[in-house]
C-alpha cells in the first residue's frame, strides 16, 4: 500500500512540477533528461575499444592483442551523462531507455547487424529490488532500431555479486569470476551476438559476458551507453 502511494505521489509531483533539464534548467528534449543543448555537449565516442586492455582500436574489427573482446561505446561518462545514467539506473526513469537505445545504434558501424541482441543480466534478487534491468531496456530499444532479433534470458547471472563501484579493476574481475552463464549454448553457436550494458568502466562486466559467450561458440561483441574512462 505504501509503495503504491509513493508511486502515485511521485507521479503527481512530476505532473505538478514540470521536469527541467538538470544541466541548465531548460525544457528537456522529448524522452531525454537533458535539453538538446546539454545533450549535444556530452562527448561522443562512437569508437571500438577492447574491454580487456581498454585500448581504442584503429582497426574496427578487433584488438590485435585480445581478439574477441571488442566493445563500442556511445559517449564518454561526463557529469551530464552521469545524470542520465543515474536517472535511468536508480531513479526509476525507464522512459529514458527508448531514446537512449535508439541513439546508441548510431555508435555502431553503419552496416553492422548482429544476429541477436542480448543484455547484461542482473541477479534475480537485484532485479526484484530495482524492479527492472536498465541494460535490458536499452537492449530492447537498440534491437528494435537495428532490426535485429532480441533474445532475453540467454545470459544468466549465476550468483549475486557485490556492487562494482569502488572496486579496483582486479577486484572487479574477481568479483565477477564465474558469475555469468549461458542458458542455451546451442542457440548461440556461430551467431553474431551483441551484448548491451549501460556503463563500461574497467570492462570487467562485458569481458566476463563475452568470455562465456565465446565459450558457447558465439561471435560476441559488446556495446555500452558510456565509457567512464
Amino acid at each position: 500500500m505504501m509503495s503504491a502511494l509513493s508511486g502515485w505521489a511521485a507521479g503527481l509531483e512530476a505532473f505538478v512540477l514540470p521536469e527541467r533539464c538538470p544541466g541548465c534548467g531548460a525544457e528537456p528534449a522529448a524522452g531525454r533528461l537533458l535539453c538538446e543543448a546539454c545533450w549535444l555537449l556530452v562527448p561522443r565516442l562512437g569508437q571500438a575499444l577492447c574491454v580487456r586492455c581498454l585500448r581504442l582500436e584503429r582497426d574496427p574489427s578487433h584488438c590485435s592483442g585480445h581478439p574477441g573482446f571488442q566493445s563500442w561505446c556511445g559517449w564518454l561518462y561526463d557529469e551530464r551523462m552521469a545524470l542520465v545514467v543515474q536517472a535511468l539506473k536508480f531513479g526509476g526513469r525507464r522512459g529514458l531507455a527508448p531514446a537512449l537505445g535508439a541513439a546508441l545504434a548510431h555508435s555502431l558501424p553503419i552496416h553492422y547487424r548482429p544476429d541477436l541482441v542480448l543484455d547484461v543480466p542482473l541477479h534475480p534478487a537485484r532485479q526484484r529490488e530495482r524492479g527492472y534491468n536498465q541494460a535490458a531496456l536499452l537492449a530492447d530499444s537498440l534491437a528494435q532500431t537495428l532490426g535485429s532479433p532480441r533474445l532475453s534470458g540467454a545470459l544468466r547471472r549465476l550468483r549475486p555479486t557485490a556492487p562494482q563501484s569502488g572496486l579496483t579493476a582486479r577486484a572487479r574481475r574477481q568479483n565477477l569470476a564465474d558469475a555469468f552463464g549461458v542458458a542455451r549454448p546451442a542457440a548461440l553457436e556461430e551467431r553474431e551476438v551483441l551484448v548491451v550494458d549501460d556503463v563500461l568502466t574497467t570492462g570487467s562486466t562485458l569481458e566476463a559476458c563475452l568470455s562465456v559467450l565465446r565459450e558457447s561458440g558465439a561471435r560476441a561483441r559488446g556495446v555500452a551507453l558510456a565509457w567512464a574512462s
